[in-house]
């Protein structure tokens, strides 16, 4: 595991032609803890996750890991993107998908190691879908999709997971699951990042949160962010949400 503690965001700042969907975000993200990215829809949840992986050009600030920024360590990177954005008319099982996990320690087209394969079938169990290893992805509930890309995102032996609003859409269980995968992550010291969608109950699995709306309202524990000023400028007029979750 990398020494580093925390990855630290510097005034970071996006713009898309004239939009500002981002401005001077300044925050750190801890290891050991469960980071929720939280706020209003066009917040820029999304926005910032991908502006820290170099995934859209930051017009402004720089995002550090240790001693280096953090695009230049990607390769200590599980990302998982929102479900929308794949393709699942593509032609891969679940065994297709958990394996690619290991490219980037494999190389392309060569042969996965009874290592990688073991890993693989680990991070199936884990999920808890050991039983659609050679299920095409397509033929899934959504659900069963995040967990396959959870899985995947195991095998990569990552020491960074950023995930994009895993939960959108998913039943239950999965989402216990991969509350219960992200909380053991935390623990073991890895740097877990989570874009979250809304401010129900799940909330409370969060460690840390960074609140925004195009600017960053608050960051720091739960407890600290969730206050009713932060909700009011971050969301505006009455949200609800569960009062024991404010201060």
């Amino acid at each position: 595991m990398n020494s580093a503690s925390s990855l630290a965001v510097d005034h970071l700042g996006v713009q898309y032609r004239m939009v500002k969907a981002l401005t001077n975000v300044t925050c750190s993200v801890n290891s050991g803890r469960l980071t929720g990215i939280i706020g209003p829809n066009g917040a820029g949840k999304s926005t910032l996750l991908k502006a820290m992986l170099g995934l859209v050009l930051p017009t402004s600030g720089q995002v550090m890991w240790g001693d280096k920024p953090l695009k230049q360590q990607l390769d200590r990177v599980a990302y998982i993107p929102q479900r929308s954005q794949i393709d699942w008319t593509y032609p891969a099982t679940v065994w297709d998908v958990v394996l690619m996990g290991r490219i980037r320690k494999t190389g392309w087209l060569k042969r996965y190691s009874t290592v990688s394969r073991r890993l693989a079938a680990d991070a199936l169990e884990r999920v808890g879908i050991a039983n659609l290893k050679h299920r095409p992805i397509g033929q899934l509930s959504g659900g069963q999709q995040q967990r396959v890309f959870l899985a995947k995102a195991l095998t990569e032996e990552a020491e960074i997971f950023c995930l994009d609003e895993p939960l959108a859409g998913i039943d239950k269980k999965t989402e216990a699951i991969v509350f219960n995968i992200l909380h053991e992550l935390a623990h073991t010291g890895h740097t877990v990042l989570v874009v979250h969608h809304d401010l129900g109950q799940a909330i409370t699995n969060f460690d840390d949160l960074i609140l925004l709306n195009r600017e960053l309202i608050a960051s720091g524990s739960r407890e600290d962010v969730l206050t009713k000023n932060n909700i009011q400028r971050a969301f505006g007029g009455h949200v609800p949400f569960f009062e024991s979750n404010a201060a």
